[in-house]
């Protein structure tokens, strides 16, 4: 199962258990990051294309670090008119992890199992 969400402008292919650098988000390390923006979801070989978003899906993750990128040089410069300018740029990243992708049907299901074992240990303990 993987999802395209849309985040700072870029749209990211994720599974459960990726880990993706995001630019720069304002949240702490080891907060959740919830992403509604959900583009396409595949799920069993079932595509779900928004419109422009899905509804009721959405990407949780855990961000784990911050950081910045390798550096990039820029150079300008005009020929025969003595102009050189070198500037440096390093962009900030965030580090998520991806836990979850949670669509309409996943979270009926979990819920549908969670009543069936609960449902079986109350037999079990009538039982005994």
């Amino acid at each position: 199962m993987y999802a395209i969400i849309e985040s700072c402008g870029k749209q990211y292919k994720v599974a459960e258990g990726d880990v993706v650098f995001f630019e720069k988000l304002d949240a702490e390390e080891g907060k959740k990051v919830t992403f509604d923006k959900v583009v396409l979801v595949s799920e069993e070989g079932k595509v779900q294309v928004g419109t422009p978003y899905v509804k009721g899906v959405k990407v949780e993750g855990k961000v784990v670090s911050h950081g910045k990128g390798k550096k990039i040089i820029v150079f300008k410069m005009k020929a025969k008119k003595n102009y050189r300018r070198t500037q440096g740029h390093r962009q900030p990243y965030t580090k998520v992890e991806i836990t979850e992708i949670k669509t309409a049907g996943k979270t009926a299901e979990k819920t549908e199992t969670a009543k069936k074992v609960e449902t079986t240990k109350a037999t079990e303990k009538v039982e005994a």
